[in-house]
């Protein structure tokens, strides 16, 4: 004779919650099976009875009559496993960290991910595991300058200290040019974003002209203030400085962050800053434009409307000047 079942009761809240898990057709199938193995073990019959019915071995159906009467509910969810065996050591880890850093292969500047793992006898998934652990990217590279300026550090704290403890009674402001802004038009529309498909346009493009922008950022407020000329040497850029001269009130000191460009050093540019006492002028380091605020509004310009956008005259990239009379 067998060995008798323990009997399995279900209350109202475990019923319907198994018949929910049964039924509904978003459960996993293996845990719909699971549901339907208590319910029907939960009406009597023996575990060969309820695999019959479900088509599935006697074996299988008591492992689930037994997790349920241990566990509950949460019997019939899967179990955390341990996961297949690892097939990479550590010696294989850091010997492509130490290849990937210190070497190169002698057909290419970088190691691959299919070269290195040829190289190093495990496969290309193992290598890209590894990289994105510990953050190796050999096919990526950047660039970078270094100032050559011997005043430097003077400069930097100058204006660092402008920034962050402007004078009482003075107007800071970072001032330079946005030279060759060109104004291109696609030879074909825009095919427009869509889900699964970004944004496409024709590389054929007809420029329409180029336009300069000399702006001037006000430090304390973030407001630009700009104005576009055909051309930026010398004389356009003295009539820009006229307009912020009519613009500032007369009791207030002007001191202005602009780097080494030539239209900022003519014979012009000095003479008319030596008819204007009031105006102070603090030059970047050579090779740090970097530390003028007024280049962060450049880059959002380009980015945000210059770079993706359909300009079929020179007027439309800066939108009639008020474009940048605004915050950056």
């Amino acid at each position: 004779m067998g060995r008798s079942l323990e009997l399995l009761v279900l209350s109202e809240e475990h019923r319907a919650e198994l018949t929910g898990l049964a039924a509904r057709r978003k459960t996993a199938q293996a845990l719909a099976l699971r549901a339907k193995v208590v319910l029907l073990a939960s009406e009597g019959p023996h575990n060969k009875d309820v695999a019959a019915r479900l088509g599935i071995d006697p074996a299988r159906a008591g492992k689930w009559r037994k997790r349920f009467l241990a566990s509950g509910l949460n019997g019939l969810r899967d179990e955390p496993r341990c996961g297949a065996p690892r097939t990479v050591d550590d010696a294989q880890i850091e010997a492509v960290i130490v290849r990937t850093l210190e070497s190169a292969p002698a057909d290419a500047t970088h190691w691959s991910s299919r070269g290195m793992a040829k190289a190093s006898g495990i496969s290309t998934s193992s290598v890209q595991r590894i990289r994105r652990a510990f953050g190796l990217q050999p096919h990526r590279a950047g660039t970078f300058k270094l100032s050559t300026d011997p005043d430097f550090v003077g400069k930097v704290r100058d204006i660092v200290g402008l920034y962050m403890a402007p004078p009482a009674n003075a107007l800071v402001l970072c001032i330079d040019e946005k030279s060759q802004i060109q104004a291109l038009d696609r030879s074909q529309p825009l095919l427009p974003m869509r889900p699964g498909q970004i944004e496409r346009r024709m590389h054929d493009y007809t420029r329409h002209g180029t336009t300069s922008l000399f702006a001037a950022l006000d430090v304390a407020t973030g407001r630009i203030v700009g104005k576009c000329y055909p051309r930026h040497r010398a004389i356009e850029f003295r009539r820009f400085l006229d307009e912020i001269e009519k613009a500032v009130p007369g009791d207030l000191d002007v001191h202005v962050v602009m780097d080494n460009y030539a239209t900022h050093k003519t014979p012009l540019i000095r003479g008319w800053r030596a008819k204007r006492p009031r105006w102070h002028v603090h030059h970047t380091p050579t090779g740090a434009s970097w530390i003028n605020q007024v280049e962060r509004f450049f880059a959002l310009l380009s980015e945000r409307q210059i770079k993706r956008g359909v300009h079929r005259s020179v007027a439309a990239p800066h939108g009639g000047d008020q474009l940048f009379r605004r915050r950056a």
